[in-house]
């Protein structure tokens, strides 16, 4: 077994971001808990990195893992992480 595969019965979801509008010639990857973070200016990378962590922070404080969550309880999670 690959100890860096989780067992075959556990869903697995992960967020996926990925801009466009860098014009620096950065490339800017982040990889955290449940997010893959792949472009974009700096300020629009910072924008995904802060809605992937407070999304992280509400997964948390509910119990739960990404993969438990419903599309319509992500986007509310995903509406208030942009609002906060």
């Amino acid at each position: 077994m690959n100890a860096h595969r989780p067992p075959a019965d556990k869903p697995q979801a992960a967020l996926l971001g990925v801009a466009f509008d860098h014009e620096d010639g950065h490339k800017r990857i982040t990889r955290g808990p449940n997010f893959v973070l792949a472009g974009g200016s700096a300020e629009t990378h910072g924008r995904m990195q802060e809605t992937a962590i407070k999304v992280n922070e509400q997964l948390q404080k509910r119990g739960k893992d990404l993969a438990q969550v419903s599309l319509p309880e992500l986007r509310e999670m995903i509406a208030k992480a942009r609002n906060e």
